[in-house]
């Protein structure tokens, strides 16, 4: 008897109809999540230090250099690393300038800190 209900329900077109949008509803459903809901929360989940935003001023007022984003690194409360994106005059010696006073900065070695510039 449930074989005959079920081959009656799928005879219907418009029941197929609406069979088969639900579950391409629910496939785009499952895909969003996987894909896209991780994303929205990345980008609001990290806070500046101070010793980030100390840095920041301090590498703004190169010359050449503009907004800065500083990350540094900390092992045991001292500076093992950090990375750098500024906006400004994209130039080896402006990216010298930034490694070697964040380098002082931190008292940490040139080789721990990377250097980039902002997107356009």
């Amino acid at each position: 008897m449930k074989k005959e209900n079920i081959k009656n329900f799928f005879s219907n077109k418009t029941a197929r109809t609406v069979f088969v949008l639900l579950i391409a509803l629910l496939l785009v459903f499952a895909v969003y999540r996987v894909f896209f809901k991780g994303k929205e929360k990345t980008s609001t989940s990290y806070e500046t230090t101070e010793l980030e935003e100390r840095l920041s001023q301090i590498l703004s007022k190169i010359d050449g250099v503009g907004n800065v984003s500083v990350m540094v690194s900390e092992e045991e409360g001292r500076a093992v690393s950090a990375v750098i994106v500024f906006r400004g005059a994209d130039s080896i010696l402006t990216r010298m300038r930034v490694v070697d006073a964040a380098s002082g900065a931190l008292g940490i070695d040139k080789e721990y800190i990377l250097v980039y510039p902002a997107e356009s």
